[in-house]
């Protein structure tokens, strides 16, 4: 999508939609939401919509780096501790691994 041909309240109604998309559990819509609209909010001239998009833009970073730091927490706890859980760790897992090494 070219950014250039949208007007700015799309363009803020957009990333708005991108940013709150992001808290059903899709974070992917926040890496898009800041790569999308990174050069829009910090590096093209001011605009009356710029500072909300900015604000979008820095929350949608932040979401996505508690996203991740969360995500990589737990796979790590999982995969560490999986075979001492026994039955429960056997449970949460999709697919069963053969053996404890």
């Amino acid at each position: 999508m070219n950014l250039e041909r949208i007007p700015n309240e799309e363009k803020l109604s957009l990333c708005r939609r991108y940013y709150l998309g992001g808290f059903a559990f899709l974070p992917f819509l926040w890496l898009v939401n800041v790569l999308w609209f990174f050069r829009e909010a910090f590096l093209k001239p001011t605009y009356t919509e710029q500072l909300q998009i900015k604000s979008y833009v820095k929350k949608s970073a932040l979401g996505l780096i508690v996203w991740v730091a969360v995500l990589t927490t737990w796979i790590t706890i999982f995969q560490h501790f999986r075979a001492q859980w026994g039955e429960v760790g056997d449970y949460l897992s999709f697919t069963i691994p053969l053996g404890t090494a």
